[in-house]
């Protein structure tokens, strides 16, 4: 198949999105198809530079979220594009512009258009005019218009398929969680050096915290758990990797209980370089309560690390097994579940639950299942233009 994905975040930029996907893309095209990348451009990215079948359409800042971008042209040459590559099918990744390219795109080329949904747009409202100016219900409608003349969609998780059906979305929906390519996380690395350039002594206990730094991911919660954690365990550090537009928030609070000596700043970490941090930790913590497909998590788990994440419909279905991770509510039961991991590592130690969740988030099952989705996406597609009218989801289904 010839795949274009539409979509405004990519590498270099860093975010779960753009990790999802680049393993995508590498996954379909180890199994020979030819997957073309539609996106924004980047001030880190030279026009000049030459990046196979990545094709990146003249674009801004976003507003509110500078560190993302939004495409103001490129639609016609979009088109031009697509046709010399004779695309099969348009697989859409972001609700705004660069999204809307590949809607037309779609209809020009009369393929069909599938998306996946990401992002939870509810709990991000407060970014723009403080939540003054859109709400809940402006949300709802943005994604039924989206979504709307689209032959499927892919939710991450039962959370995100449960959000898009109560926003009544008459699109069929494939529940299809983001794989990690086990390769880059399963391979042994070396970490004194790491450590050592940190700061950390041998012994210490590390905690990993890595995402965004934005107020939404909670990361006061860890660190506010810190001094429990200090009494029992003096050595203790929490590094906290990534960076955002809430650094200097995060930090603060850091300083306001008094834990500077303990928490580590990395500040952005390259997506091929974070390996080895999963790998030095003792445990990832996340507390988040915001995720919808959990990338971070995964990926620690692939590297070996038990896990410690906020309690979430996503989060809960995937940690069933405390020999891979545990889920929490409070800050009592986080620290708790840290002292329980650190008093006894190998207690927690199932091989056989390790292995099962490995394929469950591989990079390869989620290929397979992005596959057969797109596969059912075209019959329904055929089936939307031989009867010129949408078909309902139990019209779908009865083939």
């Amino acid at each position: 198949m010839n795949i274009g994905i539409f979509t405004d975040t990519y590498f270099p930029q860093i975010s779960g999105v753009a990790t999802s996907i680049k393993t995508l893309k590498d996954d379909l095209e180890r199994k020979g198809h030819s997957v073309y990348i539609f996106t924004t451009t980047d001030p880190h990215v030279d026009k000049d530079v030459i990046e196979p079948n990545v094709f990146r359409l003249p674009s801004v800042p976003f507003v509110s979220f500078t560190d993302r971008r939004i495409a103001i042209s490129g639609m016609f040459h979009a088109v031009e594009i697509a046709k010399e590559l004779e695309l099969d099918i348009i697989h859409t990744q972001t609700e705004f512009s660069v999204g809307m390219i590949g809607k037309y795109v779609a209809n020009r080329l009369k393929v069909p258009c599938v998306h996946t949904y990401h992002t939870m747009y509810e709990d991000y409202l407060h970014y723009v005019l403080n939540g003054h100016l859109l709400k809940p219900y402006h949300v709802k409608q943005m994604t039924k218009m989206f979504l709307s003349h689209t032959s499927g969609a892919i939710a991450p998780s039962e959370q995100v398929r449960e959000v898009l059906q109560r926003y009544k979305i008459k699109t069929p929906i494939s529940i299809i969680p983001t794989g990690v390519d086990l390769s880059e996380f399963t391979k042994p690395v070396e970490t004194k050096k790491l450590r050592a350039s940190l700061g950390i002594e041998e012994d210490a206990p590390v905690i990993l915290s890595l995402s965004r730094i934005a107020m939404e991911k909670k990361i006061e919660m860890t660190i506010k758990a810190m001094p429990k954690l200090i009494k029992k365990y003096p050595k203790i550090k929490l590094v906290i990797v990534g960076g955002g537009p809430d650094m200097d928030e995060i930090q603060e609070i850091t300083r306001s209980v008094n834990m500077q000596d303990h928490v580590i700043f990395t500040g952005e970490v390259d997506h091929d370089k974070v390996s080895p941090y999963y790998h030095m930790a003792n445990l990832f913590v996340s507390s988040s309560d915001t995720e919808t497909q959990g990338l971070t998590c995964i990926e620690a788990i692939a590297s070996g690390a038990k896990v410690i994440v906020r309690s979430a419909p996503y989060t809960d279905a995937l940690l069933k097994d405390p020999a891979v991770g545990v889920t929490f509510n409070t800050e009592e039961q986080l620290v708790s579940s840290v002292s329980r991991y650190l008093d006894h590592p190998k207690v927690f130690d199932d091989r056989k639950a390790q292995k099962q969740i490995l394929h469950d988030i591989s990079s390869d099952t989620f290929g397979n299942n992005v596959l057969k989705f797109y596969q059912e996406s075209y019959k329904y597609f055929l089936k939307q233009e031989l009867s010129k009218s949408n078909l309902s989801s139990e019209e779908y289904s009865n083939d």
